[in-house]
């Protein structure tokens, strides 16, 4: 077994990529035991299948199969692609590499996280509130490698087209309402880019922070995450997570990893493989992670979750830019959400065929947020700023 780089002497890719092969067949084992994945399958009254929907919650995790077509996945693909290119050419930078203004200067959130190759940027630091207490195995980069790498983007609904409009697709918004309810709220959403050869770990954590001591506790009161997979996503480059976690309350990685003689890969761990177009429903409080990658395969993830209301209201903001004083009252839970709304009708607009999703907390206001000029500098300009994170 591998171990983390705090401990032992690092590796190269390839000896890394080697170390992992046994770890692999055993996590894709898990996964064909467990087959928690298909169609995404809503019944007659707009609801998640409840077959899928128990599923969900027995194992905290579930891949809906062919969700988004190859139209729409080409669309996502040019835009985050395009986000990518006009990232500034180091951390901070002004301009991208072919000399225009970088993505983002005139955002109130900087778009970028930068990282060096194949590193673990929060293991074992104070950072996300100390969520990441343990570091991954951290693989000598090739010779060649760039002295930093895009890691994350965020304001996806600002930055492309295609993310604001896929964050109103009418059946994911279907599952947030069948796990949440009919009043489920925005959590935040950022763009995973794992190069190749060239992508950082995320070391082991559980999502929640804000809940764990709540007499109210259960296991989906942190909420859930859904990624959207623009390529194939392979074991030595997709999220791995640990099956039913997520019933287990606050889980001591430390000890985890110490009982596991330092080694990163942790029991029962297993990676989520998906192709093009499907997209991962992952409940917040599962012990997940993933591994540098020392792949030839490119990841892009989509990533962006919803809560219940009544997990944010009244709440302290947690993981969020504004501070730990900001509350999150009814003005600041219906601003936030209001991107749904516009996100509905950006949606609908592009694919008109397609019947357009009810938001409940929005009945009655849609004409109110048909997605303009007017909307995206009203609602979404800078709309990850009131995030709802928990």
């Amino acid at each position: 077994m591998s171990k983390p780089s705090d401990t032992s002497p690092k590796i190269s890719p390839s000896k890394h990529i080697k170390s992992m092969a046994g770890y692999i067949k055993t996590g894709e084992e898990i996964a064909s035991g467990i087959n928690n994945r298909g169609p995404l399958i809503l019944t007659k009254n707009g609801k998640l299948h409840p077959d899928i929907l128990e599923a969900y919650w027995k194992h905290g995790f579930y891949i809906f199969e062919n969700v988004i077509d190859e139209r729409e996945v080409k669309e996502l693909r040019s835009d985050a692609n395009s986000m990518i290119e006009r990232a500034p050419t180091e951390p901070g930078g002004l301009y991208d590499a072919k000399g225009r203004r970088a993505l983002g200067r005139d955002f109130a959130r900087e778009p970028y996280t930068f990282i060096k190759p194949l590193s673990d940027p929060w293991g074992g630091t104070a950072l996300l509130n100390g969520r990441h207490p343990t570091k991954m195995n951290e693989p000598i980069p090739e010779k060649d490698a760039p002295e930093h790498v895009v890691h994350l983007m965020y304001g996806m609904c600002e930055a492309m087209p295609a993310a604001l409009r896929v964050y109103g697709h009418p059946k994911l918004l279907a599952v947030a309402q069948s796990i949440n309810g009919k009043d489920f709220v925005p959590y935040n959403d950022a763009i995973f880019v794992k190069q190749p050869g060239l992508g950082g770990s995320v070391s082991w954590h559980q999502d929640g922070v804000t809940h764990w001591g709540s007499p109210n506790w259960n296991e989906g009161i942190h909420g859930f995450n859904f990624q959207v997979q623009l390529y194939p996503t392979t074991p030595a480059n997709s999220l791995w997570i640990v099956p039913g976690s997520h019933k287990e309350g606050k889980i001591d990685i430390k000890k985890l990893m110490s009982d596991n003689k330092g080694s990163d890969q942790v029991p029962g761990a297993m990676p989520l493989v998906c192709n093009p177009g499907s997209v991962t429903l992952v409940n917040r409080q599962m012990l997940h992670g993933s591994f540098a990658n020392t792949s030839p395969d490119i990841r892009i993830s989509i990533t962006f979750g919803f809560h219940r209301k009544t997990s944010v209201l009244g709440q302290k903001a947690a993981l969020s830019m504004n501070g730990s004083n900001t509350v999150y009252d009814e003005k600041r839970i219906f601003e936030r959400s209001a991107v749904i709304q516009v996100a509905i009708d950006a949606r609908h607009q592009h694919f008109n065929d397609e019947p357009a999703f009810t938001y409940e907390p929005f009945a009655g206001l849609e004409d109110k947020h048909r997605f303009s000029e007017e909307t995206f500098n009203k609602v979404i300009k800078d709309y990850n700023t009131k995030d709802l994170a928990i």
